[in-house]
């Protein structure tokens, strides 16, 4: 069973590195967004900004020019201009004629050392996703944004700009790519390990894939992420409040199945894998089936834009076919402890999960991980592997959105570098994590909850207190 297993995951492995070279050739141009011959996608997007820029300048001067322009508006306005000529003259410079797309992602990623950084801070993404299946995207964000200046560097070319956006979008799919991986292999270690609750997982990705597809269709792009950053500060700070409660005496009366199957498997430190997930009860052979339904309906609709409302059809047969064979429950032990669900419960949360991510604009990991705990009521060490199943089919989607249907390019050789992080992260995570005790992986994720809730409060609703913090 072992060798077999290994055979799967080296047969994924390369699927999953033969999508990467088809996504790259499928690209117009297919070269790195840093590159010299950069896709066509970012030339025409410099002159579209070029074309705004200019115009908004015009504006601006307009207005400085006006005989009745009030005093305390004149620093602003001057300011203003000053800062739309500098992303002119940057959009313009003959730097940008050598150095491809302007340097993007080259100018703030120069010298050899930032694929070093690349790679030591992809370890840490990786091995925190693997560890407690959540804020992957978060953290890569983190490291894209704040510690490697591209936040900063989008804005240098003007606020919402065709290049600003491209270059947030870049960042966007650059932080899925790892997040992509870092779900893949740790999902692969947690199933050999036997800490993967497969079914579960299914259900989760028919819901989820569903969802990531059905909201951006159905509400046009009209809802904004920004509008609600502070009350999704505040779920999460709900959200680590609420798990907080769950670790008290009081909270785990409620998860003895969980606490006993912890207590099991700390006493084996996860040696013994013969006693990991077993399925007892339901087959999943048709939840496959409905899984792979949604997942081609939702590729179908992002790369055929027309026949999105077609794709949309074939998305919900896919959910329908996954509500009718998942309609038993389905029972399965872990280190001798008996769990059940039914399957249509998991379709729901992922619906839910995703919808209200998909709103949010951000992933979920960090919604399936409380939903597992509190509601599927398993312990810690199956919730990893379980939600970084569900996180990559998600992932699979909107990579494929962003780099084949709207031909978004990224910086090939960093994310190469990263990705080579991502792997060694998400091989430890999943070796590491059982010597962590359950309690522990929940405080782990608590902390992360708070920190995360707290920035994004303080950035939706008090910007000026986010910015004299420093928060990354």
């Amino acid at each position: 069973m072992d060798k077999k297993l290994r055979n799967v995951s080296v047969i994924l492995l390369l699927v999953f590195l033969v999508g990467i070279t088809g996504i790259s050739l499928a690209q117009d141009n297919t070269s790195s967004i840093a590159s010299a011959s950069s896709p066509g996608i970012v030339k025409n997007k410099v002159q579209q900004s070029i074309e705004v820029i200019s115009k908004q300048i015009d504006a601006v001067a307009k207005k400085l020019a006006a005989p009745n322009l009030p005093g305390e508006d004149k620093p602003g306005l001057e300011k203003s201009k000053k800062s739309l000529e500098a992303a002119l003259a940057s959009l313009k410079s003959p730097k940008s004629n050598t150095a491809g797309l302007l340097g993007l992602l080259g100018a703030p990623l120069s010298g050899s050392l930032i694929y070093l950084w690349g790679f030591l801070w992809a370890i840490w993404v990786g091995w925190i996703f693997s560890t407690v299946g959540a804020f992957g995207g978060i953290m890569a964000g983190v490291g894209h944004i704040t510690i490697f200046g591209l936040g900063d560097y989008a804005k240098s070319f003007g606020k919402g700009t065709p290049i600003n956006k491209l270059i947030t979008d870049s960042t966007r799919v650059s932080n899925q790519w790892l997040v992509g991986l870092a779900a893949f292999i740790s999902a692969i270690n947690y199933y050999k390990m036997g800490r993967l609750v497969l079914p579960l997982g299914i259900c989760l990705g028919i819901g989820s894939v569903a969802a990531s597809y059905s909201i951006p269709v159905l509400t046009a792009g009209q809802i904004s992420f920004k509008s609600y950053m502070g009350y999704f500060g505040l779920c999460v700070l709900l959200l680590g409040i609420f798990l907080t409660y769950k670790i008290t005496p009081r909270g785990q009366r409620s998860q003895k199945a969980a606490k006993q199957a912890a207590k099991e498997f700390e006493k084996a430190k996860g040696k013994a894998t013969e006693q990991g997930v077993k399925v007892i009860e339901g087959s999943y052979a048709g939840m496959i089936v409905a899984l792979l339904v949604t997942l081609i309906g939702a590729l179908w609709g992002n790369l055929m834009r027309s026949m999105q409302w077609y794709a949309l059809i074939v998305v919900a047969c896919g959910v329908v076919l996954g509500f009718i064979i998942a309609k038993g429950k389905v029972r399965f032990t872990f280190y001798g402890v008996e769990f059940g669900f039914k399957g249509w419960i998991p379709i729901v949360g992922g619906l839910l999960i995703a919808a209200l991510a998909s709103f949010l604009g951000v992933g979920g990991g960090f919604l399936f991980v409380p939903f597992l705990t509190a509601v599927a009521g398993l312990p810690m060490f199956l919730v990893a592997g379980t939600s970084g199943l569900a996180v990559l089919v998600g992932m699979i989607v909107s990579i494929f959105t962003y780099m084949v249907a709207k031909q978004i390019p990224v910086h090939w050789s960093l994310i190469g570098a990263e990705l080579v992080g991502i792997f060694v992260g998400a091989m430890i995570g999943p070796r590491t994590q059982k010597y962590l005790s359950d309690k522990a992986l929940s405080i782990l994720f608590i902390v992360l909850a708070f920190l995360v809730g707290i920035r994004y409060t303080l950035k939706g609703f008090f910007p000026d207190i986010y910015a004299a913090t420093g928060l990354p």
